[in-house]
């Protein structure tokens, strides 16, 4: 029997139930590869962005600044353009810090979304299983009633089997679910934690930036 003939039988011995782990295995991994390419194209232009960033803030042009950052529509620019635009109506470091923050805070969402439901659709993978796994035993029991002495051993055993199917599949669906939350979760973080470091960097340059002018301001008077 070839592989393709083993899948085969292993789903249509499995009954109803393997419709529904299919089907949940079938959006886990879209929204995992879709998550994937938006994280990893995420990463890319934050870090062709943030060369330029560097390179506009050691000029101390805070108005190309402020340009690059509303024609860039990455997310480490949108949080740049908080800052900018608040170093312009306020020279509190405090001030520009909460305009950042709130940037992250909105930028944040964007990268966890969806994630998430990985972590769901393995439990409902898992638990569809069982319960495909109950269903089987409820209806073997119910065929071996009616059935002969010398049959109920061997129907009872095929349908306990064919019962197992179900739950295994649900396993073999929902552990790679959770491989796949926890690995998206981990690039996640690790996107965030790039962004506040490099958020944090960003207003240290406006902060210097305000003291130089302020400094030169009172030399100037």
């Amino acid at each position: 029997m070839s592989i393709y003939e083993s899948v085969v039988t292993f789903f249509q011995s499995g009954g109803i139930f393997m419709i529904p782990i299919v089907c949940v295995l079938a959006l886990g991994l879209a929204i995992a590869i879709e998550r994937y390419l938006y994280l990893s194209s995420t990463r890319i232009k934050n870090q062709v962005a943030w060369k330029k960033i560097q390179t506009v803030l050691a000029s101390g042009n805070m108005n190309e600044a402020m340009n690059f950052a509303e024609k860039s529509k990455c997310a480490i620019s949108r949080i740049m353009s908080y800052g900018v635009a608040s170093a312009k109506t306020s020279r509190r470091r405090d001030d520009i810090e909460t305009a950042m923050e709130e940037g992250l805070m909105e930028v944040v969402p964007k990268l966890e979304k969806r994630t998430h439901y990985l972590a769901t659709f393995a439990n409902v993978a898992t638990l569809l299983g069982l319960l495909g796994t109950i269903i089987g035993l409820i209806d073997a029991f119910t065929a071996i009633s009616a059935a002969s002495p010398a049959e109920k051993a061997d129907l009872l055993s095929s349908s306990i089997s064919v019962a197992m199917n179900t739950t295994a599949f649900g396993l073999m669906v929902g552990i790679p679910l959770l491989l796949l939350h926890s690995w998206l979760q981990t690039k996640t973080t690790e996107i965030v934690d790039s962004l506040e470091m490099a958020s944090v960097k960003v207003l240290n340059s406006i902060s210097e930036h305000a003291r130089k002018n302020n400094s030169e301001a009172e030399a100037a008077a």
